[in-house]
C-alpha cells in the first residue's frame, strides 16, 4: 500500500475511535499522508478543541521525523540532547505520545495523530488505528 487514501483514513479513524469509547474517552483523531498533508480530521462529541491541532500535529510530526512522537519524549526534556526541538518548526514538532507513522514496504506512507487524553491513553488510540492499517496491508 503506497497511498493512503480517504477511505483508508476513515477506517483507521473507526478504530480508533472503538478503541477511545471503550476505554471511556473522547478524542480527536487526525490522518495525514507521505507529505505530513491532512487527509482527514475526526473530533469525537465533547473532545477538547485544542485537540484538533495537537492531533494534526503529532500526526505532521510523525512523517516529519519518521517515527513515533513517543520516542522524542526523553531527548527533548532540559539538559537532553533535542531540548527545545518542539520550537522549530514554527512550534509544529509534538515531542510526547500520541502520533505514529503508518509503514508500507519500509515506506512511511502516512501517520496518524490522537490527542484528548492522557499521554498512554492517546497512544493506545493511535495503536488501535496503527493495528487496522496493518490488518489491511496483510489483505492487500
Amino acid at each position: 500500500m503506497s497511498k493512503v487514501t480517504l477511505e483508508l483514513a476513515k477506517e483507521l479513524i473507526a478504530g480508533a475511535e472503538a478503541e477511545a469509547k471503550k476505554i471511556g474517552v473522547t478524542m480527536v483523531i487526525s490522518v495525514v499522508d507521505e507529505g505530513g498533508n491532512l487527509i482527514a480530521v475526526h473530533r469525537m462529541d465533547d473532545a477538547w478543541l485544542a485537540s484538533i491541532e495537537i492531533a494534526q500535529n503529532k500526526a505532521w510530526t510523525s512523517v516529519a521525523l519518521k517515527m513515533p512522537t513517543a520516542n522524542l519524549a526523553a531527548a527533548t526534556v532540559p539538559a537532553a540532547e533535542l531540548y527545545g526541538l518542539n520550537t522549530t518548526n514554527s512550534g509544529r514538532l509534538v515531542v510526547f505520545g500520541g502520533g505514529i507513522p503508518l509503514v508500507s514496504d519500509g515506506k512511511v506512507v502516512g501517520a496518524v495523530g490522537v490527542s484528548g487524553s492522557t499521554v498512554p491513553h492517546d497512544v493506545q488510540v493511535a495503536e488501535a488505528a496503527v493495528k487496522v492499517f496493518e490488518q489491511k496491508l496483510l489483505t492487500v
